[in-house]
């Protein structure tokens, strides 16, 4: 994956960012003195808490975007575009906890019965996406173990987020997809 020191830079400049926008309602721009390994294109996630709730939280699951773009971009959308939350104030900014994901690229967990799920996760290393048809939930792999979440009840979840039956997991027309996610704060 990728070295503290930039991850470490990713959570600098998704603070930076989503100020930046703050002040002038524009986006960010690349600065020249990036750690060029966040060149690579990575899935990124970019978590926003506030007395350690949720307050926003917006990603690219896929490696569409080198990192460093891809920070800035989910950073922005975090703050003013989670249809969950109303935008982030100036006020709150000084309130906000930082969190940026790295993630490794989805691999479909192929199995020939739903209970083999059970032997290709595991909690606390893996994230979930959940497809079916065009309804597709992830979550963070974080998510499992702070809400202290067993194998069943994180792919019931999944499945919720995606707005589908919290069974579909089970289902043959569902792909479940797993990634691991490397956590800067």
């Amino acid at each position: 994956m990728i070295s503290d020191r930039a991850g470490n830079y990713l959570v600098n400049i998704a603070k930076e960012a989503i100020l930046h926008f703050l002040e002038t309602g524009e986006k960010l721009e690349i600065p020249e003195d990036y750690p060029i390994e966040l060149d690579e294109k990575l899935g990124v996630f970019v978590t926003l808490n506030k007395n350690n709730d949720l307050r926003g939280c917006i990603g690219y699951a896929e490696p569409v975007e080198p990192a460093i773009n891809a920070t800035i971009d989910v950073a922005i959308a975090a703050a003013f575009n989670d249809p969950r939350f109303p935008q982030v104030t100036k006020d709150e900014f000084e309130k906000l906890d930082f969190e940026v994901t790295v993630l490794t690229e989805p691999e479909l967990i192929a199995v020939a019965h739903p209970d083999q799920y059970f032997e290709e996760i595991e909690i606390g290393r893996d994230g979930l996406i959940i497809q079916k048809g065009y309804s597709r939930g992830l979550l963070l792999p974080q998510v499992a173990t702070e809400y202290a979440l067993n194998i069943e009840s994180f792919l019931e979840h999944t499945c919720m987020k995606a707005g589908i039956s919290a069974d579909s997991w089970m289902d043959e027309s569902c792909d479940v997809y797993k990634f691991q996610g490397q956590i800067f704060k």
